[in-house]
């Protein structure tokens, strides 16, 4: 293991699992079931519970784990085994640019979601972006096996996804102060996003009066009440 590897994981990473529950807290609705995805060893769900022990939390992962400190169901990186509406929440952190098509996994948060997405996750914007979220991916991820396609959406690609999904951001945090005051402003500032997207609420599919084709027809999302 790299020097810089070891400073991470024995100062940078406890740090950022506490800033990103904080910022999770604020954004997860008050009494929800929540579906982590991703969710590794369930470390940063079970310390979720712990500050909120009004949620319901369960985890997926597509690489098994000896032990876990949350209840987690395997799945194959796609599909998840759960039926529509299950959760009142779908949990994405720093998960969806480990995969070659974020629409894919995205979709499903919408299918098993009966309220909301919250995201965690990277956006390519300013200067060498690109090549620092890279480094960043290699230091952290690289040794443990986790997939790498670097697959880093800009601002608009997440704008278009929303778009695509009918997804409504109600609070987006830019700022997360993930990292000490000296790093921030290199491996901080706006290269990384958390929000809360409401999801439409049901679709339902009729038929239409005058040729009998089929028509969806779709619930407007619910606003976000924050958790006290």
């Amino acid at each position: 293991m790299s020097i810089i590897a070891k400073i991470h994981g024995s100062y940078v990473h406890s740090r950022r699992v506490r800033v990103l529950c904080n910022h999770l807290a604020s954004l997860i609705p008050e009494h929800a079931s929540v579906l982590d995805v991703g969710t590794g060893d369930g470390l940063l769900a079970r310390l979720l519970s712990e500050r909120r022990a009004d949620l319901a939390l369960e985890g997926v992962d597509v690489f098994p784990r000896p032990t876990s400190h949350i209840p987690v169901r395997l799945f194959d990186g796609q599909s998840l085994p759960y039926p529509n509406k299950s959760f009142d929440v779908v949990l994405f952190v720093d998960v969806l640019h480990h995969t070659t098509d974020p629409m894919v996994l995205l979709r499903e948060g919408v299918r098993v979601a009966r309220r909301a997405l919250v995201i965690k996750d990277h956006s390519r914007h300013g200067f060498a972006a690109g090549l620092i979220l890279r480094i960043m991916d290699m230091i952290v991820n690289a040794r443990h096996g986790v997939g790498l396609p670097y697959n880093y959406w800009s601002p608009v690609q997440w704008q278009e996804a929303a778009e695509a999904l009918q997804l409504r951001t109600d609070k987006k945090l830019t700022d997360l102060k993930l990292y000490p005051s000296f790093a921030d402003w290199i491996f901080g500032r706006s290269l990384h996003f958390m929000a809360h997207m409401s999801v439409p609420q049901t679709i339902e599919v009729l038929n239409r009066p005058s040729t009998g084709e089929p028509v969806e027809i779709t619930t407007p999302a619910v606003p976000l009440k924050e958790a006290a």
